[in-house]
């Protein structure tokens, strides 16, 4: 074959579109990721620039007889058969260094959005509106946060935090050293259920961590905490989070990820369960853009130019 294709199915900064062009490589911008359609595509391509939409099972890398390598724009690699593509000799390269400190913001500023009632209060200032005691905020200063999940975000979130005099309780079952000072590691969860205010998790989509934030987890908690998650909306359950809204045991929930998201694509009761619960000043709810924004899009595209091409 003369042509060498990649498809190009996730946005991208130029950089890395034109990287590839000038390697050789050309491009194929498809954004149609029916079953069929997908396997055709792929089928004649060299590479591939993925997201979030595409799924790359066996069935689509055994249709694929001239895939070299599968980039992934960001983390989380639950929707690709990373085991089998690498058995066939396919490179599979993954962008979290890129969206990191993205994510971290986007976490720190819907966490301090919701505890100083800003966006909520906004809203009432919008509807002509002056309430000042009902808007009564809490602070940072003095909270014990607990980070589940010590990767890029887990890290580039503690280092945001680290000026806020918090205290940082971190646990990852795959690290038990290397940790900065600012934060203290925990054998277990133990410490993080007897002593978080806040609990954020950054922790990838896998088997284990399926439902990982669910009713019991939330049961083990000492005190009542704000639940952070931008990392995948599996990760915590949907009923479990409404139920601990209701009951008191969260304080509030920030939440870039849904499960089965986007909203149309819900179950009609979790639909119900995530109208609910938007419509409390103690929950914020974002459109997985945590990890979406300009400058992450050129950091990811610069990290996979040199992860797939450049090291060759």
């Amino acid at each position: 074959m003369n042509d060498r294709f990649v498809w190009i199915a996730a946005p991208v900064h130029d950089l890395l579109r034109k990287g590839l062009e000038q390697r050789g490589y050309t491009l194929i911008d498809d954004s149609n990721f029916e079953r069929s359609a997908s396997i055709k595509t792929l089928s004649c391509c060299e590479g591939v620039i993925t997201s979030t939409r595409l799924k790359i099972d066996r069935e689509m890398i055994d249709a694929a007889p001239h895939l070299k390598w599968i980039g992934r724009m960001g983390s989380g690699m639950e929707l690709i058969d990373v085991a089998y593509a690498e058995s066939k000799g396919i490179l599979v390269a993954s962008s979290p260094e890129g969206n990191s400190n993205a994510v971290a913001e986007h976490a720190l500023g819907m966490l301090l959005n919701l505890i100083r009632r800003i966006g909520w209060s906004c809203n009432e200032v919008r509807a002509g509106q002056w309430f000042r005691e009902e808007n009564r905020g809490i602070e940072l200063e003095g909270k014990t946060i607990g980070i589940i999940g010590f990767g890029n975000t887990g890290q580039a979130f503690a280092k945001k935090l680290s000026g806020f005099d918090a205290t940082l309780l971190v646990y990852d079952k795959y690290r038990q050293d290397g940790f900065p000072n600012y934060v203290s590691a925990c054998p277990s969860l133990d410490p993080i259920w007897e002593n978080a205010d806040i609990i954020s998790f950054h922790v990838p989509l896998q088997n284990d961590t399926h439902h990982y934030c669910n009713e019991a987890f939330i049961a083990k908690a000492n005190k009542r905490f704000i639940l952070i998650n931008t990392s995948r909306g599996e990760v915590a359950e949907t009923k479990a989070i409404a139920i601990g809204l209701k009951s008191g045991k969260l304080r509030g929930a920030c939440l870039d990820v849904l499960e089965g998201e986007p909203l149309s694509a819900l179950n009609p009761s979790d639909a119900l369960l995530v109208a609910e619960m938007i419509g409390l000043p103690t929950v914020i709810i974002t459109p997985h853009i945590a990890g979406y924004t300009y400058e992450a899009i050129e950091k990811m595209s610069q990290i996979l130019l040199q992860k797939i091409v450049m090291d060759k």
